[in-house]
């Protein structure tokens, strides 16, 4: 039998098959004094499930610092606290990181209950190199976004990404911009009856005619190499030629309609040329 501790337990829950919970995660969430919720109701959904019945407390993003000195005073009572998220492993792009700190600062103890998440499901199935960095939630605005992509798109590891499904299109014209020649692995309802997998080029893939339902994770391959090189010189070998005939304008727009690229990257090889022939 385990004798729990006092102190807080960042407890994982299932991403979506209530199944995938781990016998020591329910018997934490059976011992817990206070389990703090992202959303009590989705929460309950779980804890109904398999008949535990505790005091919830909201905890979330919006409230997650006006909430935070009385969750410290449980604790400093010696009481049994879990942190669970809506789905997956707490923290992780979820609220909580500032309760951690705080119980870090405080030596306050802290236990990790290890479960499901999102993103180590979408990495073993997406036959990607096993060295990747997630990132979580990207940016909503574009010129967020385009800092973003730009500070990691010479990183060489595989990338995962959460994306909300309605907007898949606009931050796949977005990839195609800045990670053109890897492959993208898009995952959809994992663990649940209308799990589904997308696999293609990032190139080549099209816009989703429909906008897709819920949260997707993403990961987009390591760089191939050999793509790019060759891609990058046959691209600067068309524009060498066409920049002695036509404008630095019609040159991009000539190239980025004939191999389907986009512009950015045609402007940028084209400006390369120009700038080594000022210089010779």
């Amino acid at each position: 039998m385990n004798i729990f501790k006092s102190g807080l337990y960042i407890v994982s829950t299932p991403i979506g098959n209530l199944d995938d919970i781990t016998l020591r995660s329910l018997e934490v969430l059976k011992k817990s004094d206070i389990i703090l919720c992202e959303d009590t109701r989705r929460s309950l959904k779980l804890l109904n499930h398999y008949r535990i019945k505790k005091k919830l407390v909201s905890y979330h993003k919006f409230n997650e610092k006006k909430e935070l000195q009385k969750i410290i005073e449980y604790l400093n009572e010696g009481k049994i606290l879990s942190l669970i998220s809506d789905a997956g492993t707490p923290i992780l792009s979820d609220p909580g990181l500032l309760l951690v700190k705080t119980c870090v600062e405080k030596k306050i103890n802290i236990f990790p209950v290890p479960g499901p998440s999102s993103i180590t499901a979408a990495t073993c199935v997406s036959a990607f190199d096993d060295k990747f960095l997630f990132f979580g939630f990207l940016p909503k605005t574009e010129n967020e976004l385009i800092k973003v992509l730009s500070s990691l798109k010479n990183l060489d590891f595989s990338l995962v990404f959460f994306v909300p499904g309605i907007k898949i299109n606009f931050y796949l014209n977005f990839f195609k911009e800045y990670f053109f020649g890897r492959d993208i692995f898009i995952a959809r309802e994992i663990t649940k009856i209308h799990e589904t997998f997308y696999r293609d080029r990032i190139d080549t893939i099209k816009s989703f005619k429909t906008p897709l339902k819920g949260e997707l994770t993403i990961v987009i391959s390591k760089i191939f190499h050999n793509i790019y090189i060759e891609s990058d010189k046959d691209i600067e070998s068309q524009a060498n030629k066409y920049l002695k005939k036509y404008s630095l304008k019609d040159v991009v727009e000539l190239i980025s309609k004939k191999e389907k690229i986009s512009k950015k990257k045609v402007y940028e090889i084209c400006l390369k040329i120009k700038k080594n022939e000022k210089n010779n």
